[in-house]
């Protein structure tokens, strides 16, 4: 029997706001436990919210970027239930009157091209605190940090329909956030949280079956590791005539497999109602509009513009695009004056790998490319220019002048490539030989021995008609 698995993702993003969301702490990471704290965070009595209008400019922003409409008017409500890192027993969040719906992303899928996602609604709210079960034996530590911080809440469509799948909206989604300027989307500081939901019903059905939530997954690949362990199990469970129930799950990615956590909670479960500390969010037209002319270019059309302009492929487009910051400096390396395939080339292999490590870009686009001019006119062979690179990533000299003190200049100099070819040809007389005697495929053997005696140093282009001249002989 065939089975469809039905995918639908909640993404909670943390907005790049400096404080939280209702009231003047810092929204930061990595702070000592409990110290970036107040009365209206911890929800004491007579304290009272009120909204980050800074937080409400990139909701309405992320919005613009998915497609959705906005709501000039959208409803905070109180999200009740009980649990030891939420300090009042109750989230601030949005329910029925949410800030945004009706959205849409394009994605790439691995399994059938080019689709689009539906997006539910974008909602804003406060985080909880964090439960730490690893910091004393046998207890359960409670940082209340986080309590507060700004959040979006991205609701997709259950449009996915695999796990992989799944992680191709994550990738698309993260990247028009960030591009945006709304989050990090750090999943270690975790910025970007995924709760899944999956169902899987018979290939055909219109029906969809009983959905279970993925939680406690700490990265995409685990996302996609996570999704596919539910599946199975459903498919297992079903195809022997068992029934899903509507739990939450929790993943544990050492083992790869979900273990239920508690029973799924339905909406009434939470007695939501409007909070009465807080008036319905009005946003004017023109607040609404301003944040859409805020909106930059963001990752597909960029990658589309590349290719165009570019003469850029697909591959090498998508791998460029994937971080702003790596398209920016790609884009300047050609307005220095660099070929923009060789450029794409030298970002994607060794400009990548120096950000990788540092998270920097530690050579200016304007030095990449005068090294880029030093490889075309044969002043440096490309493997001497990687290592020229490296240097450059400390040294903030011009590329031709650490390429000097290393002794990488290619040597252009008639009489010493002359000395070169010699000594190589004297110590191949069987090569020379065969060369003479109609293998002519042997000159690129002895190009190499020149090169190969020279320390690399030799101009190859130069080499060459040297090379041929004394073989006449």
């Amino acid at each position: 029997m065939t089975w469809e698995t039905v995918i639908g993702l909640e993404v909670h993003v943390q907005l790049a706001t400096r404080s939280k969301m209702f009231c003047s702490c810092a929204a930061a990471f990595g702070e000592a436990p409990n110290t970036l704290v107040c009365p209206v965070c911890l929800g004491l009595p007579g304290a009272l919210p009120v909204p980050n209008a800074h937080a409400v400019r990139l909701g309405v922003r992320a919005a613009h970027a998915l497609e959705c409409v906005v709501h000039p008017v959208s409803i905070f409500a109180r999200k009740n239930y009980f649990y030891p890192d939420l300090p009042k027993g109750y989230q601030i969040s949005q329910f029925d009157r949410p800030l945004a719906t009706a959205g849409r992303l394009q994605i790439d899928s691995p399994d059938r091209g080019d689709i689009t996602i539906g997006i539910t609604r974008i909602h804003l709210e406060e985080d909880a605190g964090k439960s730490i079960h690893d910091r004393f034996p046998g207890l359960t530590a409670v940082d209340l940090n986080r309590s507060g911080v700004p959040l979006a809440e991205i609701v997709s469509e259950p449009d996915l329909r695999s796990p992989a799948e799944a992680r191709a909206y994550l990738v698309a989604l993260k990247q028009i956030l960030v591009y945006a300027g709304i989050s990090d989307c750090s999943m270690e500081q975790g910025s970007l949280r995924v709760d899944g939901n999956l169902s899987v019903r018979r290939a055909g059905d219109e029906a969809l079956g009983v959905k279970t939530e993925v939680k406690n997954v700490n990265s995409f690949a685990n996302v996609e590791r996570a999704l596919e362990a539910e599946r199975d199990r459903q498919i297992e469970l079903l195809s022997a005539g068992g029934t899903v129930e509507q739990v939450t799950m929790l993943f544990d990615p050492v083992t790869g497999r979900g273990r239920p956590m508690r029973s799924k909670e339905q909406s009434h479960d939470y007695r939501y109602f409007p909070e009465p500390d807080l008036p319905p969010l009005v946003l004017s037209t023109e607040a609404i509009e301003t944040e859409r002319q805020l909106i930059p270019e963001l990752p597909r059309a960029k990658r589309e513009r590349l290719i165009a302009q570019y003469g850029l492929g697909p591959y090498e487009a998508g791998v460029i695009t994937a971080d702003v910051v790596l398209a920016d400096y790609f884009e300047a390396v050609v307005g220095a004056g660099a070929d923009p395939k060789t450029a794409g080339n030298w970002v994607m292999t060794e400009v990548m790998t120096g950000f990788n490590e540092t998270e920097k870009l530690e050579v200016e686009p304007s030095r990449l490319a005068r090294l880029i001019a030093l490889v075309t006119d044969n002043t440096v062979s490309l493997q001497a220019a990687k290592k020229v690179f490296v240097a450059l990533r400390s040294d903030g000299d011009d590329p031709e002048v650490v390429a000097s003190r290393l002794g990488l200049i290619q040597v252009r100099d008639p009489g010493t490539l002359e000395a070169w070819v010699d000594e190589v040809l004297a110590a191949h007389p069987d090569e020379v030989a065969r060369y003479r005697g109609g293998e002519t495929k042997l000159l690129g053997f002895l190009v190499g021995q020149v090169m190969k005696r020279s320390r690399g140093k030799a101009d190859p282009v130069g080499v060459q008609p040297v090379l041929r001249e004394r073989l006449k002989s």
